[in-house]
């Protein structure tokens, strides 16, 4: 482990689970995000999320729950996701994940810094990802808007109908910007992006990302921007005409809604929901407890202070920018902050869920 490594990893404060302890006894996963550097990057991971960056680097994403993300607490220490997930399955994932994504980890979580922007793209749905991706998955997906500069803004769908030709004709001469419909970034906002939502993230915009665990992305437009070899970046033109929804979308920001929890000292709310994933926010003092209940893994990622996680004798300290998976198959687990904490958790939801039924119910334009 390199010295940036142990910086970045947080402290155990009680823990009676020796290390070569077998993968049948659950514990939360602890997980060191995967740093990713990009053209487009820069080190405001390091304010915003607690991330160790080198200098020099220009990180764009910090891949939380990446299938090469590796385990930091005992009896995982020093595992991938990717390997955990083969050797606990369902007990892991949960039996509802398995049901709409496989056996394979379904959400992934990202923080992501844009110092610039970032290329126009449009994501597949399932249906389409299956038969020309081989069998990968498709990507919804949901941004939480954590800072943005001033005047910083993000493309979302269309400004008004067009044909595919009108697209591919505005593509090709670089101005397709008359055609899309960009909006003003402040934080605390909630974007939801179906598959087939033309998007783009701009320049001064620190967010969470929450997405379907899939890779693939179709960049349909770089606004004519050269490599540093001088070559222009590969354009997915074709496959994005064939997913992209050609009209205005119907909204750009969601909105979250309170949902009464006795257990809080504070405020819980859905952030978003759909078939593929429960976003929650929870903002608290002291205790709160919580539990898998077989159906989903939960995916808790710190966004202010700190807080304390427990499940039996185990504990362990998470800060700004940590991110824990609980095992669908642990049942109860404890959060403690002394201060107010402020942290995401997320699953997949199972078709009568009751969150997943409130954000629905709340949303004139939910699906």
């Amino acid at each position: 482990m390199s010295e940036s490594d142990k910086a970045d990893t947080p402290e155990f404060l009680t823990s009676e689970q020796p290390a070569g302890q077998s993968t049948e006894e659950l514990a939360p996963i602890l997980l060191r995000g995967d740093l990713h550097e990009t053209i487009w990057g820069g080190q405001r991971l390091t304010a915003f999320a607690g991330k160790m960056i080198a200098e020099g680097m220009t990180v764009g994403e910090s891949w939380e729950t990446a299938n090469e993300s590796v385990a930091l607490n005992p009896p995982y220490a020093g595992q991938s996701l990717g390997a955990l997930v083969e050797a606990l399955d369902e007990r892991l994932i949960g039996w509802r994940a398995a049901e709409v994504f496989g056996h394979r980890f379904p959400l992934l979580t990202k923080f992501i810094d844009a110092q610039q922007w970032l290329s126009v793209q449009v994501h597949p749905d399932d249906r389409y990802a299956a038969e020309y991706e081989g069998g990968k998955l498709g990507k919804t997906e949901t941004w939480y808007i954590l800072h943005a500069e001033p005047g910083a803004k993000l493309v979302f769908g269309l400004a008004r109908e067009a044909s595919q030709q009108e697209v591919r004709e505005a593509i090709a001469a670089n101005r397709l910007e008359e055609l899309l419909y960009t909006f003003e970034a402040h934080a605390g906002d909630v974007i939801f992006v179906p598959a087939g939502t033309v998007h783009a993230i701009g320049a001064g915009i620190v967010l969470y990302e929450l997405q379907e665990y899939s890779d693939v992305t179709y960049r349909m437009y770089d606004y004519g921007r050269l490599q540093a070899d001088g070559t222009p970046r590969e354009l997915h033109v074709e496959r994005s005409l064939d997913v992209m929804r050609c009209g205005p979308a119907e909204a750009t920001r969601v909105n979250p809604v309170v949902a009464p929890d006795a257990r809080l000292d504070g405020e819980r709310r859905v952030l978003v929901a759909c078939e593929y994933f429960v976003e929650e926010e929870l903002r608290f003092h002291g205790a709160y407890a919580a539990a898998t209940t077989g159906a989903s893994c939960h995916i808790i990622s710190i966004l202010d202070g700190a807080c304390n996680l427990t499940v039996g004798e185990t504990t362990l300290a998470l800060g700004l920018g940590n991110t824990a998976v609980i095992p669908a198959a642990l049942g109860e687990y404890h959060l403690q902050s002394r201060d107010t904490a402020r942290l995401l958790c997320s699953y997949v939801p199972t078709r009568d869920d009751q969150d997943l039924s409130l954000w629905r119910n709340s949303q004139p334009h939910a699906g």
